[in-house]
């Protein structure tokens, strides 16, 4: 019986779960939001952009050593312990380094750098994930998912936000300087946090095989493709939407200042309120309708960059194109945010936990799969379509998550 209280979202479970979507989400957003914005500031192209997006194929391909995370403790400190530390240290290392890079004349370093960032960032999210599931209960996956989901929205105002205003009086060696400080305080909880209990099967020479193994043992073959096909696909829509968003706001004419001010202020609460509307459905719904409902605000929030693109690029740029990027951004957290955590719910939900960081990362791996190939072509989509008609193209992609539903999550069955 699930149970919604005060204490049920403020026990230090839940903390915990603020410090694994902080941790988690920062330096995604970094090479999202803030490598984006770095190089249209620097008039790169937004094919080349768009192409940039590939540096993301570390999350794609992240189950391919998240075995070794259920092999190897290292520094003997933990399993889980362990590899976020090495993780966290390895990013306030490499995350300063692209402010001495010139992207006009050093893009190869850019894109290796890139490619590094996106891989300690996607084994830590390995090990993260591993541990939120460790530590949660099944009735508090909803919960704890939420806040998870939460906190990760919130980490994007640091890179997406605050990060863009330091930029504007700043140099970007400063700026990346400044962004990596806030994984300070991530690292100094890694360092108290207690090693969860693991339940790994004993044969550890080969985790992959029988983990993927053991999923498509669960269930029909048919229910087990169709699963991943919905993890896949659930997404897709509004992952393309924000695949360029900074460099559409700067396309738009808004300045670097005033993107970070409005992502600053207009993206904080509705991510708040996403996350805990997330869990409210999940506990006052089941999962099933709770992805459904989650599934059509994160679609229908894709309207806000039509309107917004429909509407410029602006002659200039006041109080009322100001009042229409808050509205964007804002309806944008708030469906986004929804979305993400239902997904991570259902995800959580499909792991077993003599395989939880292979299988949470095959999972999650596989969402990233549509999003990262298609969003490789962003740019060429934008730039051939116009930014209107790209938006129109992003709602349509949502649907084929949204009629997989009828299979995975049927709204006349509660879970």
């Amino acid at each position: 019986m699930r149970d919604l209280t005060i204490s049920s979202f403020f026990n230090r479970k839940m903390l915990l779960c603020i410090y694994t979507g902080f941790s988690s989400g920062l330096p995604l957003f970094f090479i999202l939001q803030l490598l984006p914005a770095w190089l249209r500031l620097n008039d790169v192209d937004l094919k080349t952009i768009g192409f940039f997006t590939l540096v993301q194929l570390p999350y794609l391909l992240k189950f391919l050593w998240a075995p070794w995370l259920d092999k190897i403790s290292p520094f003997s400190i933990g399993y889980r312990k362990g590899w976020l530390l090495i993780t966290q240290l390895g990013l306030i290392v490499t995350l300063p380094i692209f402010g001495l890079l010139n992207p006009h004349t050093m893009m190869d370093e850019v894109i290796l750098f890139s490619l590094l960032t996106a891989f300690l960032s996607a084994t830590q999210d390995i090990a993260i994930d591993a541990y939120r599931r460790e530590i949660l209960a099944d009735e508090q996956l909803g919960n704890g998912n939420s806040i998870h989901i939460n906190a990760y929205r919130i980490s994007s105002l640091i890179p997406g936000g605050l990060s863009l205003i330091f930029s504007h009086y700043n140099t970007w060696l400063e700026t990346y300087l400044f962004t990596t400080a806030f994984m300070f305080p991530m690292l100094i909880v890694t360092l108290c946090l207690k090693e969860p209990n693991h339940q790994f099967t004993q044969d550890k020479k080969s985790l992959f095989l029988p983990a993927l193994k053991e999923f498509f043992n669960r269930s029909t073959l048919s229910n087990a493709i169709t699963i991943l096909a919905f993890i896949a696909f659930y997404k897709l829509g509004d992952s393309l939407a924000t695949a360029l968003a900074t460099p559409f706001y700067i396309d738009m004419k808004y300045n670097n200042l005033e993107i970070g001010s409005i992502a600053k202020n207009a993206a904080l609460w509705p991510s708040i309120l996403g996350g805990f509307l997330g869990g409210i459905l999940f506990t006052k719904c089941g999962l099933n309708r709770a992805l459904w409902i989650s599934g059509f605000i994160q679609m229908f929030s894709i309207l806000g960059f039509v309107w917004l693109a429909s509407e410029g690029p602006f002659q200039h740029v006041g109080s009322y194109e100001l009042n229409m990027l808050k509205v964007v951004i804002g309806i944008e957290s708030l469906g986004v945010g929804m979305g993400a955590t239902q997904l991570v719910t259902l995800i959580a939900k499909n792991t077993n936990p003599l395989f939880t960081a292979t299988q949470f990362a095959l999972f999650t791996g596989i969402s990233a799969v549509p999003r990262t190939l298609l969003n490789s072509f962003s740019g060429v989509l934008s730039e051939s379509l116009g930014w209107t008609n790209y938006f129109w193209l992003c709602i349509f992609l949502a649907i084929p998550g949204m009629l997989l539903l009828f299979k995975v999550a049927p709204w006349t069955e509660k879970e």
